[in-house]
């Protein structure tokens, strides 16, 4: 691997980190947020609405700005996006003004989805001229940063810190990283070339993309997965301090271990995946996390409940990446594959807040859980979908180059 390579894979370690530190200092202090703003948790399940909807719109446009862009512009000014409104969610919690918070969150969840796709897509690029999987460590650095981030909020809320002052240092901090990465991103990644059909002819790929039966079912893993993640990052700590009667802080250090298992499930999967295959991983990672979300919601004991959420944890930190890294093999036109399985899974981001808020709030935050568990178990009956990438890559893996000449001109991306 060269110099430029290695920088290059550096940069987008530090750029997934950035992003799991924002994502986790806000989730961490969604406690005292709510008090702040002295909401109800059906309430507090409206204004994650607008992280929901912002991380929608911003996934939704992403794969078109990469293809006329390249992926440079597009991550940069995703991630700048996601620091201001990380900006304004710590304004609205100086002013206690509900749509402020709204309005940031809808900013940050914008940012992160833009840059989703274009940062993957880069990550492949780095893959493909290293020679080396790159993917799993990348996702395994925003685990990372969620613990990071998890430890700063516990420390932040032990010690009595404001919420703004809190997320005014991650905006100084996530700015400085954004400003010493991006120097070794380079243009024109993933950028349509101007002999490729335009986007009206691109357009007639869609429902081809659309009416494969496998990426669906690719697509509903990750729909799952996304939900089992996004929950614990919507909802763990308020559903240890309601739902288990843990403190503020104790909340938080819970949320830490579902970061920290999260970590260690995607830094060790490679592996498991070496020896027992992408199916055999998912469907044991549906499993764990099915058991793991049970124990929370079925036991009294908060210790117990506390322990679980590692399961949980553990459970949701593969089948994400590997259901979307399937999709970017399943077959041609790999970003319109990995864009439509990405948006089904953002989905799960904006149907899910609200959705177990509401539920939250007539019957409670455990038996709301009871949704999430149960696609979860699902996810495990539909794991052998994600065989079909391995087996396309394999395939492809002994001989001509033409297949990696037009994965390259498309920009191929796997989350």
């Amino acid at each position: 691997m060269d110099q430029a390579v290695r920088r290059r894979r550096h940069a987008l370690f530090l750029l997934f980190l950035l992003t799991g530190i924002a994502m986790s200092s806000w989730v961490t202090r969604t406690p005292a947020i709510r008090d702040r703003l002295d909401l109800s948790t059906e309430g507090m399940g409206l204004v994650l609405f607008g992280l929901s909807l912002g991380s929608m719109a911003g996934i939704s446009c992403s794969g078109r700005l990469v293809s006329r862009l390249g992926t440079r512009p597009v991550i940069v000014w995703g991630t700048w996006l996601l620091v201001a409104g990380m900006a304004v969610i710590s304004w609205g919690s100086v002013s206690a003004s509900v749509p402020v918070v709204a309005a940031g969150l809808c900013a940050f969840g914008a940012g992160m989805g833009v840059g989703d796709v274009a940062v993957n897509v880069d990550g492949t690029d780095v893959e493909r001229l290293g020679s080396r999987t790159t993917l799993p460590a990348l996702h395994g650095c925003f685990s990372l940063g969620t613990v990071l981030g998890a430890g700063a909020g516990m420390a932040a809320t032990g010690a009595g810190v404001p919420v703004h002052w809190h997320l005014a240092a991650i905006v100084l901090l996530a700015a400085g990283l954004l400003l010493y990465a991006a120097r070794a991103i380079p243009e024109g990644t993933g950028r349509a070339a101007p002999e490729e059909p335009h986007e009206a002819d691109a357009d007639k790929h869609l429902p081809a993309v659309w009416k494969d039966g496998r990426l669906l079912l690719i697509g509903a893993i990750v729909l799952a997965m996304a939900l089992a993640e996004g929950s614990a990052n919507d909802w763990l700590p308020l559903l240890m301090v309601d739902g288990h009667g843990m403190d503020a802080t104790a909340g938080s250090l819970v949320y830490a271990g579902f970061a920290a298992a999260m970590t260690l499930g995607r830094f060790g999967g490679t592996f498991f995946l070496d020896r027992f295959g992408r199916t055999a991983v998912v469907r044991a990672s549906a499993f764990s996390g099915a058991l793991g979300l049970l124990i929370v919601i079925v036991s009294d004991n908060a210790v117990l409940a506390g322990a679980a959420v590692l399961l949980w944890g553990l459970g949701a930190s593969l089948g994400f990446p590997l259901a979307l890294s399937a999709a970017g093999e399943s077959g041609p036109n790999q970003t319109a594959r990995v864009s439509l399985v990405a948006v089904i899974g953002y989905v799960a981001f904006l149907v899910g807040p609200p959705g177990l808020g509401f539920l939250g709030g007539h019957f409670g935050l455990r038996p709301a859980m009871l949704v999430v568990m149960a696609c979860v178990a699902c996810a495990a009956f539909l794991a052998p979908a994600v065989e079909t990438g391995a087996r396309t890559l394999s395939a492809a893996a002994g001989g001509a180059t033409e297949a990696d000449a037009t994965a390259r001109a498309e920009g191929m991306g796997s989350v």
